[in-house]
């Protein structure tokens, strides 16, 4: 009965778990929020898995130390339900906060099988932050892990093998260094990733009651101990793959030795066997629901032959990839518009992506900067290296294309309206403004036409080939009186297009 340590598929959700995070930091779309939802899934039926374990670590040992030795046994017994007393406390805990996540959130969504609000980025940090919730939790979990571990016996080499964890983050370059319960349930954490987080910490907290049980139970095993219980037990380092990838899972009987080889057989055919595992691997062909059975044959101590089936399932999806642009939902021609580009399943240095029409240049870390010329419609397509080294197609985005809105025309700081004489003639040019626009784009007016009207005077009509005021202009606005009317009209200006517009007059009452 030794300790199970974390299986590949756990670890898999575990660096699966922190690459949504990092995703969902940047863009939240629906994409990233199924995706938060199907690992919660996952981890709760890895959470059941781990459990059916538990229940049966305890099974053998009443079938066997308890029934042979119960002088021996039952203080070791003790111990260990004092651990999974300890750990269902924790846990129960955990899920009270999970009810009220899930109430704040307006229940749950039939169609999804997600939260309501499960875009909602304040309620984690209201509930978790601002209340201090994260950091009872944070408390509950340490004095939790100290207690099993000293019931265990455990030095702290073990215990900090344990996957139960709470320790900060490490500082990633470029950023602030954060901690435990602002990167899990801080500002800018979706609903659904901060249940996740949440059921990410119950799966590792069955991982550790499972590790240390079967430490404080292995204490009353014989080395000539012959074990007479047997599970059939199938372990996939993911259930969820892409079309083209490999699926891979160990098939192996619980409570076994090394030495005693059970014959494994999945449609009729048989597994090489190595140390009581036979790994079965096959390659995805299709999409949806896959399913198989592997049959396990072994001797009991009798020498009869006993079988024991097992069942696994997993899920092939297709390769789909997130092209989210960074500031608006179009591409304006003759700036940088930037995007972000990522895939679930792919680190950043395996993605590529090619744009239809005009640029796209990599700027870091999964952000592109992508540059237009004409407007209408751009597709950009993304592609992935796997494994094996072949490409294969993640998706294809489109997006519109348009010329940078028209800037006002300012004098004074002001569009048109009153201004007093004092104010008027202390001016020295006009300027095109882009008023609410994200981006950062200059435009250079090249011409434009003076009229000024005095009450009882004739008109006086001047021009500039720039947005300044030319002395001739300053002289004639030096005469005007109060009634008098100021016009800026012909006005003509380029932008980072290239193109040249013709902006809106703009005219001012003198008071």
């Amino acid at each position: 009965m030794a300790g199970l340590k974390e299986t590949p598929r756990q670890k898999m959700m575990g660096i699966l778990y922190l690459v949504l995070l990092g995703i969902a930091a940047t863009t939240v779309t629906d994409h990233v929020l199924d995706a938060f939802r199907n690992l919660t899934v996952s981890l709760e039926t890895s959470t059941k898995n781990v459990q059916g374990t538990v229940n049966n670590t305890f099974s053998s040992f009443e079938a066997t130390m308890m029934k042979n030795d119960p002088l021996r046994a039952t203080p070791i017994k003790e111990k260990a339900n004092s651990v999974k007393k300890n750990v269902s406390a924790l846990n129960s805990y955990i899920n009270e906060i999970k009810e009220l996540m899930v109430k704040e959130g307006g229940g749950i969504e039939e169609t999804t099988g997600d939260v309501k609000a499960r875009a909602d980025i304040d309620i984690s940090p209201r509930i978790m932050i601002k209340k201090g919730t994260a950091l009872e939790l944070k408390k509950h979990i340490e004095d939790t892990k100290i207690k099993i571990c000293a019931i265990a016996g455990m030095t702290k080499e073990e215990s900090d093998k344990l996957a139960l964890t709470v320790k900060d983050p490490p500082k990633r370059p470029g950023t602030l260094k954060t901690s435990w319960e602002d990167d899990n349930f801080g500002e800018g954490i979706p609903l659904t990733a901060a249940i996740t987080a949440l059921t990410k910490i119950q799966a590792d907290l069955k991982n550790t009651e499972q590790e240390v049980v079967s430490k404080i139970l292995g204490q009353a095993v014989h080395s000539d101990v012959i074990l007479d219980q047997f599970e059939a037990v199938a372990v996939a380092p993911s259930s969820y793959i892409l079309v083209g990838q490999e699926y891979k899972a160990s098939v192996f009987l619980t409570a076994s030795s090394s030495t005693s080889n059970p014959e494994i057989t999945i449609g009729g055919q048989k597994l090489n066997v190595v140390n009581g595992k036979g790994i079965y691997s096959t390659v995805a062909q299709s999409e949806g629901e896959k399913s198989w059975t592997a049959l396990l044959k072994v001797k009991d101590v009798n020498g009869k032959i006993k079988e024991y089936p097992v069942t696994e399932s997993y899920t092939v999806a297709r390769p789909s990839a997130v092209v989210s642009p960074d500031k608006m939902n179009v591409f304006y021609i003759g700036i940088p518009n930037p995007v972000s580009i990522s895939a679930a399943g792919f680190a950043k240095d395996k993605i590529h992506a090619t744009i239809s029409a005009g640029e796209l240049h990599p700027a870091g870390n999964g952000t592109y900067s992508v540059m237009v010329k004409n407007p209408g419609e751009v597709t950009i397509s993304v592609s992935g290296t796997m494994e094996n080294g072949k490409s294969t197609v993640l998706g294809s985005y489109k997006f519109r294309t348009k010329r940078i809105p028209a800037p006002r025309v300012k004098f004074g700081g002001k569009a048109g309206g009153k201004m007093g004489t004092g104010e008027i003639k202390a001016q020295n040019r006009i300027f095109a403004v882009l008023d609410d626009f994200e981006f950062d784009a200059k435009f250079d007016i090249t011409h434009f036409t003076l009229y000024i009207t005095k009450p009882k005077g004739e008109p006086v009509v001047l021009e500039s080939n720039n947005n300044a005021i030319t002395p001739q202009m300053q002289a004639a606005i030096n005469g005007i009186t109060s009634g008098s009317r100021v016009f800026f009209d012909n006005i003509f200006a380029t932008g980072p297009d290239g193109m040249k517009r013709q902006l809106d007059p703009i005219a001012f009452l003198v008071n």
